[in-house]
């Protein structure tokens, strides 16, 4: 098989010697002339079928190949054209006095992560940068109609715009892909980079927060009048972005400063890029808000538990260190700043309220357990709690209702001392029996001795006077330890009414408080 090089010289060295041998000659022109290019492409006298290097028309395999070598010779000798005497070290342009445009524009892929404790955004961005070089233009019909060739970025000068607010100890730039160099001098660079960048956290409304985080891009050591930057489009590209499972993202516009610094008189011009995120509230939701709302709904039922259970201060000691544990997580989540976070205010002011529970239950509890050394319940706090109260919070004791209220006790035990007065009219007061005896004097106690005459006769009273003192004595203490129970049953009462008060209080301060809290919410 011979080979297509040798295959060529043949055929040019036999249309040299006979004429009618030779390629017809292509017409490089338009419509009117595109049949007879066809012919020439598919003339079998011409050595290699000559196509454009520019476009790419189609056909069969061995035609395509011979082309593309075709292209490649004519890539690599524009190649060698270009770089012969170029430098990438200065701007590639024709007069030094004019300044040099750079179109920016910038495609948000992914927002890998937003690190709030150290104010750091991770994002995946493609960064396009487009430019006219001076230096490398070429007339395409020379090289047989190529117009784009795709070199090392490395090969050409590029400008050296980084991002100003960059948070990464790695100071590396954008990978080193290839750059389009087409025939008028544009260069046009794509190339991804992970940017980690400052952005100034505010978490005063989280979990419903959100945040704008700027990405500033500009020349490090060109100034304004040398490197020009403007935007490609008005906002970031969006189209390819991937959702993120915690933000979202709802516009990323673009806006051009000239700053002019202090060390230098020139301007700088920068662009930045201000990407709006919006925090996904609905795990925060269901794992911390959800949790301590139910968990302060425990405090107020702390009033409701009975005294005697002995449980009332370890429910709200428990429901504390529970809402404890939930402020610390968010605790070592957040910034250490002055702006408190939404959910913090609603753990502090639950974790207040439960303090403020677990104090009056013990102040209740010590009501609760007034023994039979302590005064008797103030009339006031009859009157107000005992026989108002109670019926606006529906406190009963046992057997008791609403038509038979506590306080109706006295009143019977009154009207049967009426009625002993009526059975005996003609009977004098007597003395005051005396008290009981002390508990270390129980062996001065009387002995009752009773008299055949107490069993024949018409009554008590006018048979043996010792044995009426015994019965008034006897009388006397259950008068007395009645009086005592009594005293014990009014103070229990008053803390029963109390502990029904500040449970309705506290629940209603529970709900206003959640609805505040999740109102303040933008």
């Amino acid at each position: 098989m011979i080979d297509s090089s040798i295959a060529a010289r043949l055929v040019t060295r036999r249309a040299t010697r006979h004429p009618q041998l030779q390629c017809p000659k292509r017409q490089r022109v338009t419509g009117q002339n595109r049949a007879d290019d066809r012919r020439a492409d598919e003339d079998p006298r011409c050595p290699v079928r000559r196509r454009s290097c520019g476009r790419r028309d189609g056909g069969d395999a061995a035609r395509d190949g011979d082309a593309l070598l075709l292209c490649g010779r004519f890539a690599h000798k524009l190649l060698n054209d270009l770089m012969e005497n170029y430098s990438t070290a200065l701007r590639p342009v024709e007069d030094t006095d004019k300044s040099l445009n750079v179109t920016l524009q910038v495609t948000l892929s992914q927002l890998k992560d937003m690190d709030e404790r150290n104010q750091v955004l991770i994002a995946y961005l493609w960064i396009r940068q487009t430019w006219h070089d001076a230096h490398l233009k070429w007339n395409k019909e020379e090289y047989d109609g190529l117009e784009v060739i795709r070199i090392p970025s490395s090969l050409v000068w590029r400008p050296d715009l980084v991002l100003y607010n960059k948070a990464d100890d790695d100071f590396s730039g954008p990978v080193d892909t290839n750059v389009v160099l087409r025939y008028n001098g544009e260069i046009t660079w794509d190339a991804p980079a992970i940017t980690k960048s400052s952005c100034v956290v505010d978490v005063s409304y989280f979990p419903f927060d959100s945040q704008q985080c700027n990405l500033t891009f500009g020349s490090w050591t060109y100034n304004g009048n040398q490197v020009d930057i403007t935007m490609g489009m008005d906002s970031g590209d969006l189209s390819d972005f991937v959702e993120n499972v915690e933000w979202e993202c709802h516009g990323m516009p673009a806006t051009k400063n000239v700053i002019m610094y202090g060390c230098c008189s020139d301007p700088y011009p920068d662009i930045t890029y201000t990407v709006l995120l919006q925090r996904r509230s609905s795990f925060y939701i269901f794992n911390l808000l959800l949790p301590c709302f139910l968990i302060s709904f425990l405090a107020p039922l702390s009033f409701y538990l009975p005294a005697d259970s002995g449980e009332k201060v370890s429910l709200g000691v428990t429901v504390l260190l529970a809402l404890t544990v939930f402020q610390m997580m968010v605790a070592e989540s957040m910034p250490p700043s002055e702006n408190v976070p939404l959910i913090g205010k609603y753990y502090v002011a639950t974790m207040t309220m439960i303090t403020a529970s677990t104090s009056l239950t013990i102040f209740i509890m010590n009501i609760h357990f007034c023994g039979a050394e302590a005064k008797p319940v103030p009339y006031w706090a009859k009157v107000i709690i005992i026989d108002y109260m109670s019926k606006i919070f529906f406190v009963y004791e046992v057997g008791e209702s609403c038509t038979s209220p506590f306080g109706q006790m006295e009143e019977s035990e009154s009207f049967r001392q009426n009625q002993k007065r009526k059975l005996h009219p003609k009977e004098k007061p007597k003395a005051a029996p005396p008290p009981c005896c002390p508990d270390n004097d129980k062996s001065a106690a009387f002995t009752l001795t009773f008299d055949p005459c107490v069993y024949c006769s018409g009554g008590i009273l006018g048979c043996d006077p010792k044995l009426v003192w015994n019965v008034e004595y006897i009388a006397n203490c259950f008068r007395e330890q009645k009086a005592t129970c009594l005293k014990v049953a009014e103070w229990k009462k008053v803390a029963k009414v109390m502990d029904r008060i500040f449970m309705w209080i506290f629940f209603i301060m529970v709900f206003l408080m959640s609805i505040l809290i999740i109102g303040k919410a933008p």
